[in-house]
Order: structure tokens, then C-alpha cells, then sequence
């Protein structure tokens, strides 16, 4: 694809794209999947947390999000304060620079408009403030592709993330209860789709059996402390939260049966240690994985699921395994609401291990009902992602002959 002058569209990717967080990357896999095979003449280069990695597996270019390397480290020294402090008025010059070497900037998924999990406004939310602003003041679009957002209480967080929605060219959402939400924090989304999330767009694999042994349960586990407005019992989430998990696993080991954890990003590895070392089994280990094409053959193995990442939730779904939620958002009671499995849903932040196992027993007797009903519905949501990348070109790239289905900034 070129720009009207002949010459090949430059497309910026950004976000914490590898950093760690398997769902962030799944996410930036889809778009450029979609841009390789609909627009294979774009160049495209990311500003993003861990640009090393996201050359590495993805082979673009990338720079680092952040001037000052520490950023997401806690400062407590006054050279670490002062590094922050001068890395945002650096970030404000580093951003708009790489935001006008572009058409278009494309920011793939990820809940970049919500506070779910802990978040200070001079992180991320600063962040995407920086870029949508100048996007408008250059003229690049910005587009905010199947973004996850929710109601957010801090007014500092919720200000540079209203702020960023509006000045965005181009929203679409992965649940109602999003649009809803940037609709209560003022953003015009008269004119906004909702879509699926993008990895449902990303290549499914063959239906099969489950390989593992009979009775297998994968269970992702998470560094759970609560969201933004839960800091001051975090602690008491976390520990209530595992506590519920471990005695889950340890049911599970009692039975007999074989426990596959899982996880969603890199932080996590500190709850996984504390599940293992409480329940210390030969059937309890731990998978591997480094993409959600791997997370995907995990849960493709066992009978069941039980998980709280929300990309935990949607490769299970993917690949119609039956699947229950430790729901610490809206977006995972959306999600299951809209795949049938909406009595499957469990409140993360305050875990009842016996309420968890009754719901786990009536999930596995549902099991052939669900195996049969999933893949069709999750073959209905990659067709509107279709939908979604079609009206995506239509916005990006103006005058190709698309259907324009989206919309200017309000």
C-alpha cells in the first residue's frame, strides 16, 4: 500500500508490546498479520517496552518507549526521581518525533484506556497521551484498534486517558462495556464499533482431543493485588486470591488429577513459585510458553481450564476447551458472557475455594455440550475481525476503495 504521493505508508505499532505480557504481543501479531497480508507494502516499526524482543520475534524495527531506562522501576533515590522527572520532558520531544516520521500509528489492542491493575498517570496513560496529542498535532492517525477501557476513579488517570481517546482518529472497542465506559468519561462514541478482541483473528489450531492425561485441568495463575483503586488492601487481594488457588490445585492433586499451570506475563512468576511450593506434587507442573500460539497448545491439552489473564481465557476459548474465570474486570464476565459461559465466571478478588469447585464441577458437566458450541462461536468472532480490518483500511488508508466504517475524532 502507498500514500498518495507514491510512496510506501509508514505505520507506526505502539504500546508495552515485549515486555512480557503474552496477550500485549498476541495483540501486535494480529495487526501485523493483517498489514502483511492486506498492505504488504507498509513499512512498519514500533515504539514499544521492549523493543529488542519485538524485533527479535517480529522483525521490525523498534525503539524503546521510554528515554529513562528505569521508568518502571520504583524510585527511591534522588538520582531516580530526577531521571524520571527529566525522562517525561524527554519522552514528550522523543514521541512526537517518532509520531511524525508516520502516516498512520496503530495502537493493536491491550487495555490502554482502562485501570484494571494497578497504574500511575505518569506511566502508560502519560504515555498514550503523548502520542494521540501529537498525532493530532502532525497529522498522523491514531488508531486505537479493539482497545479494552473501563470507568476509572483517579481523576489524574482518568483525564490522560479521556484525553487520549478523544484525540485518537480512529476507536473501536473489544466489549460493549468498553464503548460504555469512555462514553461515561465524556469521549463522543456515537460513531465507535465494538469488535472482538484481535486474537481471536490469529491462526487457530486444528480441532483435537485433548492429549494430555484424562482429567487434566490447566489453571493460570496471576500476580493478582487488586486494581487502581485497591492499593490499600492489595496485600490482603493477593493473599486471599492464592490462598484460593492453592487450595483449588491441591483439590485438583487429590483427586488424582494432572494440574498444567499457566500464565500471561513474566510478573506472574512470583505466584506460580508460591502455588508450587504450597502444593508440592509430581501432577502440578508448570508450562512453558512464550507466545500465545504456545499457551494455545497448552490449553488445547487438558479437559478444562480455569484461569484469570484474560488472554488465558480467550486461547482456551480458541481452541474450545471448556473454560472457567477468576474475574478481576468486566472484560473476562464479557468475554465468557459471549461464548455461553457466563454462570462460569468467579470474582477474583475475593476467591471461594468451595464456591470455585462447585462451579468447576457443573463446568465439567457441560463439557461435550461446550466442545461442541465453541468453535463456531469463536469462528464468528474472527469473522468480525473481517469486519474490523476492513473498516481499519478504510481509516488508514483513505481512497483505496474500502467501505469507510469508522470515524474522525470527536
Amino acid at each position: 500500500m502507498t500514500s498518495t504521493h507514491g510512496t510506501p505508508v509508514r505505520v507506526g505499532v505502539f504500546g508495552l508490546l515485549g515486555s512480557g505480557n503474552l496477550g500485549n504481543d498476541g495483540s501486535l501479531e494480529a495487526v501485523l498479520g493483517y498489514l502483511r497480508a492486506e498492505h504488504p507494502e507498509a513499512v512498519v516499526d514500533a515504539l514499544c517496552g521492549g523493543p529488542e524482543a519485538v524485533t527479535t520475534r517480529f522483525g521490525i524495527p523498534a525503539t524503546r518507549l521510554h528515554w529513562y531506562a528505569g521508568e518502571y522501576r520504583t524510585a527511591s533515590r534522588a538520582g531516580a526521581v530526577a531521571g524520571k522527572g527529566l525522562g517525561k520532558l524527554v519522552d514528550i520531544v522523543r514521541t512526537a518525533a517518532w509520531v511524525r516520521r508516520h502516516d498512520v500509528v496503530i495502537v493493536p489492542g491491550m487495555g490502554v484506556l482502562e485501570a484494571t491493575l494497578p497504574l500511575r498517570p505518569w506511566g502508560f496513560p502519560y504515555s498514550l497521551f503523548l502520542l494521540c496529542a501529537s498525532g493530532r498535532l502532525f497529522g498522523t492517525r491514531v488508531a486505537l484498534v479493539s482497545v479494552g477501557a473501563a470507568t476509572i476513579g483517579r481523576r489524574s488517570v482518568r483525564t490522560l486517558v479521556s484525553w487520549s481517546g478523544r484525540l485518537a482518529a480512529y476507536r473501536s472497542y473489544r466489549d460493549a462495556q468498553s464503548r460504555d465506559a469512555m462514553r461515561a468519561m465524556g469521549v463522543d462514541t456515537s460513531r465507535d464499533e465494538v469488535y472482538p478482541d484481535l486474537a481471536f483473528s490469529l491462526p487457530s489450531l486444528p480441532a483435537t482431543a485433548p492429549s494430555g492425561p484424562p482429567g487434566a485441568v490447566g489453571v493460570g495463575v496471576m500476580a493478582f493485588y487488586g486494581g487502581n483503586d485497591d492499593r490499600a488492601r492489595a496485600e490482603q487481594i493477593h493473599d486471599r486470591y492464592l490462598d484460593g488457588m492453592t487450595r483449588f490445585v491441591r483439590t485438583m492433586v487429590e483427586d488424582g488429577r494432572t494440574v498444567r499451570l499457566i500464565t500471561g506475563d513474566d510478573v506472574d512468576a512470583s505466584a506460580v513459585a508460591a502455588v508450587l511450593d504450597a502444593v508440592d506434587s509430581p501432577l502440578v507442573t508448570l508450562a512453558e510458553t512464550s507466545s500465545l500460539a504456545d499457551l494455545m497448545k497448552e490449553v488445547a491439552a487438558v479437559d478444562t481450564v480455569v484461569a484469570t489473564r484474560y488472554h488465558n481465557l480467550i486461547c482456551a476459548l480458541k481452541v474450545g476447551t471448556p473454560t472457567l474465570a477468576l474475574c478481576y474486570a468486566a472484560k473476562s464476565e464479557a468475554l465468557l458472557e459471549g461464548m455461553g459461559l457466563g454462570e462460569f465466571c468467579h470474582p477474583a478478588r475475593e476467591v471461594d475455594a468451595d464456591r470455585l469447585l462447585e462451579q468447576f464441577r457443573a463446568l465439567e458437566q457441560r463439557s461435550a455440550e461446550l466442545r461442541r458450541e465453541l468453535p463456531e462461536r469463536t469462528r464468528a468472532a474472527a469473522r468480525r475481525l473481517d469486519h474490523q480490518f476492513t473498516a481499519l483500511s478504510a481509516v488508514l488508508y483513505p481512497g483505496t476503495g474500502h467501505v469507510n466504517a469508522s470515524q474522525e475524532a470527536s
